[in-house]
């Protein structure tokens, strides 16, 4: 294929995905499948170990997480169907030793590359690399929510690619006049763990032309970042990712765009089956990038919310829900100077920071 028979490509990526208890897990995806289709790779947050999940009420699959339930090996079906390339692990559930071996051996399986958790430390700082036309993508898996003990991958034993922060509390700015008023929360990355994270960066970069970087991170159900996001993602950005995304607060928040390349802090909610999540947070996004010349050419993405039988749909930016997402979106990112154009033809938002509006 000659230089000027290449096509551009198209890189989507979605949020956190749990299916289960579902006949068909397929089903999950019945609404959204030609936008996942459309991609030549396509890359998302697993959000659910893929082993069988426990039938005996005083052995919980996670112990120390009321009611969570795991997916079982079956629902890597959806993920196979609908063509996914590879997927992220890392996170604060995908724990124990046989949930996270189970849930890699049966993606190996199917035939999906996955990155965050593994064996041992080694594999689960390993990248999931991935070509296409020619194209290498690469893409890393981090999570700084997880358990303090029997987590964290170990030179020998099985766990998740972590990226460990610290948080401290220091007295508000009316704590001497007023007892019980609230502390200031302060959060920054673990210097050599923030290390390690570049140093995974940088050796990736050197081997792909696409590097994206999946962090489970943040405040559950809130849409504020905290400091240490925002010192993690620049830091991925600058040892060469071309894009962050995001997960774990299971709501949207704002996308800060560095030195040219996005940080999606969090995209929400995609397709969520486990019963506490049915009727909270069932709005997201999705990432649509176009590839061109080895490049993320333009970065656009769709709005989703998930209807009342719990099925996600894509959402038009231009009116109704869509809309009010698009505006949620454009209000959340405005603190960092990111803009967004409506593009009605093709019915998605087009990120772009904001001094190229004016």
């Amino acid at each position: 294929m000659s230089t000027n028979d290449k096509r551009d490509l198209t890189l989507i990526l979605v949020g956190e995905t749990n299916i289960q208890g579902r006949e068909d897990p397929a089903e999950a995806f019945k609404h959204v499948l030609p936008i996942l289709k459309s991609a030549d790779v396509l890359f998302g947050h697993l959000e659910a170990p893929l082993t069988p999940p426990s039938e005996d009420p005083t052995c919980p699959d996670i112990p120390h997480k009321e009611e969570w339930r795991h997916s079982g090996p079956h629902t890597v079906k959806a993920f196979s169907e609908a063509g996914y390339a590879a997927v992220s692990l890392a996170s604060n559930v995908m724990y124990g030793r046989r949930a996270i071996l189970d849930t890699v051996d049966t993606l190996d399986q199917a035939g999906i590359k996955h990155c965050g958790a593994g064996g041992n430390i080694e594999e689960a700082r390993r990248p999931a690399v991935v070509s296409c036309q020619g194209v290498r993508f690469g893409f890393l898996s981090y999570t700084s929510v997880f358990w303090p003990v029997g987590h964290a991958a170990g030179p020998a034993s099985p766990g998740v690619a972590t990226m460990k922060t610290h948080t401290a509390y220091q007295p508000g700015r009316r704590a001497l006049e007023m007892p019980g008023a609230a502390p200031i929360v302060v959060t920054w990355p673990d210097p050599q763990a923030l290390t390690a994270l570049q140093t995974d960066i940088q050796t990736l970069r050197g081997q792909v032309d696409i590097v994206v970087v999946s962090i489970h991170w943040g405040l559950s159900s809130s849409n504020q970042v905290v400091d240490y996001q925002r010192e993690v993602g620049r830091a991925a950005i600058r040892a060469g990712a071309n894009l962050v995304m995001g997960h774990h607060p299971h709501r949207i928040q704002g996308i800060e765009i560095i030195d040219g390349h996005p940080i999606c802090y969090s995209m929400g909610n995609f397709a969520f089956d486990w019963h506490k999540m049915h009727d909270r947070n069932l709005e997201g996004i999705v990432i649509k990038c176009r590839v061109r010349d080895r490049t993320l050419d333009r970065i656009t993405f769709v709005p989703m919310r998930r209807n009342q039988d719990n099925l996600v749909e894509p959402l038009s930016p231009s009116c109704g829900p869509g809309s009010e997402i698009v505006a949620q979106i454009r209000e959340l990112s405005a603190v960092y100077g990111t803009g967004f154009t409506v593009v009605a033809d093709d019915g998605v938002v087009i990120v772009r920071p904001q001094e190229e509006e004016r």
